[in-house]
């Protein structure tokens, strides 16, 4: 991901390799990540058993949650694209256990797309 895209708030394609490698703390044994993305400094991954959004918190980014959800836990999900005017689009994910959805906003582009995809597949829609 380009500097400048980053410090915009478009969020892009993580190399696979080096999420996993941040995150064979939090993975279970045999868990790989399939495909991840990045946004600034926060994370959206798709391994071979959940969704893991990684958000990091504090000016430093030392403080993370990791916000687990199976995949079998996914109600539905949708994407808002940005209009004419607007340069944000939301992803919004509904998970069975709550009643509000889980609302990630990125900046116009395709990336939404993308994960949008990776999140139909897993899913299995």
């Amino acid at each position: 991901m380009g500097l400048l895209s980053g410090l915009l708030g478009n969020a892009a394609s993580a190399e696979v390799a080096d999420v996993e490698e941040k995150l064979a703390h939090v993975l279970a044994p045999g868990e790989t990540v399939e495909q991840a993305f990045q946004l600034v400094r926060d994370f959206l991954i798709f391994t071979n058993r959940r969704f893991i959004m990684v958000d990091k918190q504090g000016v430093t980014g030392m403080k993370a949650e990791y916000h687990s959800i199976p995949y079998r836990a996914i109600t539905h999900f949708s994407v808002e694209t940005a209009g004419p005017v607007d340069i944000e689009a939301d992803l919004k994910i509904w998970v069975s256990s709550a009643p509000e959805p889980i609302v990630r906003t990125f900046k116009r582009g395709k990336t939404i797309f993308e994960v949008q995809r990776a999140l139909a597949t897993h899913v299995g829609i």
